[in-house]
């Protein structure tokens, strides 16, 4: 046996990782079905207490129930992130295709917008309806055509047309760019868990929202605006004053709470000397809000908390209850940074701020803004320019608050806040602290949302209810369960104990399918269904072609562990041929297909993986050791 124990330890430890990537799928659906029988009891409670309530407000004091019980356990939330999870087919959802609007781009961005510049930018505008060519392009050619230079409504009379063009063609991919970074910012705002939002050709956004049943409210979050806002940080001894405050109150309202669950995690240090004789324990029940939100600098110099990715939806279920509402001002907000601040053991953690509720400046002033590289520093940076009313604002801003931090907000979410280091009458100013180019190039387009120059059309919509949904999830788990069960029945019948062997590695083919799936964040569709149904009768056609060599070599008289060897070593050209051909197919369909194809094409280049080590390793491993025990193998 000792020869056989490499690969059985690889085999056992592939079972045991995809186990392990498949348990959180598990406990979610553990998960859920006890949270949906919580809800459900909790409904009945509540009508027989308010028989009186409305349909809707019973649902709406459900999902706040939901809620709280999904936040009351950071595992929920983290089995949910590592589930496989389930496309808009099969869990329900909106679908939506929206699309740039980028002839008001270029009707803004010409200088002398006549009657000949309108009339060929319908004409290109109608023509880019019909075709692939983008709208720049078109634009540029009917011009061309008319023997009129570009340099009469764009740029200046020393740049050729081709300059031009290609700067135009940029203005117009960073619009629908700005468009997607307002759209996921929205989105994820909205709570939407596992949305899907791509670029679809020159101007066309695809977005899907898995569980979402309001559809009006999702149309208006999709085409709103962008926020940006620029808001004025409070001092640190404000904040540490309505900290304090909010602890205070919280640790007296949970005092008798057993619901609530603190996680005693040690990973930040604690906050002040008052804390350094208690346990986590002690210090989580007379600091809620401390245990949770981690002083940078407990010293005083600055107010910014960091909180932990996975606590900030406890943090901020805290933060509205009615009693903590009524200690902090109304003219403050607490809000968190768009971006992780740091990470330690593999987590993620996010600080906190203290602003002004009234913004001080919003993005509607801002003119431009460009990502660059400080010759004198080497460090990244975001020039911006503001239009005449915006740099009048701002001068009287910076002048006013010199040495104050004001923080730059897009949607509720703090990407910067730096320290006003002098008046600004300009209007010109610069933004640093980014990471890399690629991050200051991302606070550009976020700086740039705050003026959209094209509007966003949805030009098609679909809504999927939960319960087909639900059908397709039921439909395609038995249309999988009798596919597997069809072709066990036929390879023992057909095979014998060798079928057996085979039917062995097809449960192993489909583990290791569902692990890779959720170990890589896989989304699974019903078109991933088929594709994991094709793989169940093709994982197969390696064992007979193997079975059939091996029953060829016995009949030529050989023994069994000879015929064996024979039989997988004489079949690897037809196997490796046949599945290989397979996979290219699948690459050329991942690569040039929409979602649903792609969902097809990699389960399927998945299953033919799989099922090859299945085939090779896994039943060259059970026939290696049956017959060197001496056992009869019987192949059909």
């Amino acid at each position: 046996m000792k020869e056989f124990r490499f690969r059985i330890v690889v085999i056992l430890g592939f079972l045991a990782l995809s186990i392990y990537l498949l348990y959180p799928t598990f406990a979610d659906y553990q998960n859920t079905k006890d949270i949906e029988e919580k809800v459900s009891s909790y409904k009945e409670t509540f009508f027989q207490a308010n028989p009186n309530a409305q349909a809707d407000q019973i649902e709406e004091q459900a999902e706040l129930f939901e809620d709280s019980l999904f936040n009351s356990d950071p595992s929920f939330r983290e089995d949910r992130e590592k589930r496989v999870k389930l496309g808009l087919d099969l869990q329900g959802g909106m679908y939506i295709v929206m699309e740039v609007n980028t002839s008001k781009l270029l009707e803004r961005l010409a200088k002398d917008s006549d009657e000949l510049y309108k009339t060929v930018l319908k004409e290109a505008e109608e023509e880019s309806k019909l075709s692939d060519e983008n709208l720049v392009s078109i634009l540029a050619r009917k011009l061309q055509e008319r023997n009129v230079r570009l340099s009469r409504y764009f740029g200046s009379i020393r740049e050729d047309d081709a300059d031009i063009i290609s700067n135009l063609q940029e203005q117009e991919s960073d619009a629908v760019t700005r468009a997607i970074e307002i759209i996921r910012n929205r989105v994820d705002q909205y709570g939407v868990s596992e949305p899907s939002i791509q670029k679809q050709g020159a101007r066309r956004i695809i977005v899907e929202l898995p569980g979402i049943a309001k559809e009006e409210e999702a149309k208006r979050l999709l085409q709103g605006s962008a926020l940006l806002e620029f808001k004025l940080l409070r001092d640190p001894e404000f904040t540490f004053q309505i900290m304090n405050q909010v602890n205070s109150v919280l640790a007296n309202s949970l005092i008798s709470d057993s619901s609530e669950v603190v996680d005693n995690d040690t990973s930040l240090a604690q906050n002040d000397s008052t804390s350094e004789n208690l346990s986590e324990e002690e210090f989580a029940k007379k600091n809620p809000f401390f245990s949770l939100a981690r002083l940078i600098d407990p010293q005083g110099r600055t107010a910014d908390a960091v909180v932990r990715d996975k606590d900030r939806q406890r943090l901020l279920s805290y933060l509205n209850r009615p009693e903590v509402q009524n200690v902090i001002p109304n003219n403050v907000e607490f809000a968190f940074g768009a971006k992780p601040f740091g990470s330690q053991d593999g987590e993620e953690f996010y600080t906190l701020y203290l602003v002004n509720k009234g913004p001080e400046l919003t993005g509607g002033v801002i003119a431009d803004a460009q990502a660059t590289i400080d010759p004198n520093t080497t460090e990244p940076v975001v020039n911006m320019q503001m239009n005449s009313d915006g740099a009048r604002e701002w001068a009287r801003i910076t002048g006013s608050n010199v040495g104050k931090r004001c923080a730059v907000m897009l949607d509720g979410y703090i990407y910067t806040a730096p320290t006003i280091q002098e008046k600004i009458p300009s209007g010109s100013s610069r933004i640093s602290g980014m990471g890399d180019l690629n991050e200051a190039k991302l606070l550009e387009i976020v700086l740039k949302a705050g003026a959209l120059p094209a509007p966003v059309e949805i030009i098609e919509e679909r809504t999927v209810g939960p319960s087909l949904g639900q059908d397709s999830i039921s439909q395609g788990f038995n249309s999988t369960m009798l596919g597997f069960l069809l072709v066990a029945i036929f390879m023992i019948v057909y095979y014998k104990k060798a079928g057996t062997i085979a039917d062995l590695a097809l449960f192993f083919t489909i583990m290791f399918i569902m692990g890779i799936l959720a170990g890589f964040n896989a989304t699974l569709t019903l078109p991933g269904i088929a594709g994991i149904i094709l793989t169940i009768g093709m994982a197969v056609d390696a064992n007979v072609i193997i079975y059939e060599r091996i029953r060829e070599e016995l009949a030529t008289g050989k023994t069994v562990k000879a015929a064996i060897d024979s039989g997988f070593v004489n079949s690897y050209s037809a196997i490796f041929d046949s599945n290989i051909t397979t996979f290219f197919t699948g690459i050329i369909l991942y690569q040039f297909g929409s979602g649903p194809i792609q969902g097809f094409a990699l389960t399927l280049m998945i299953g033919i993986l799989s099922s090859l080590f299945s085939a090779l390793v896994v039943t060259r491993v059970v026939f290696d050791i049956m017959a060197a025990k001496g056992a009869k193998i019987k192949v059909g």
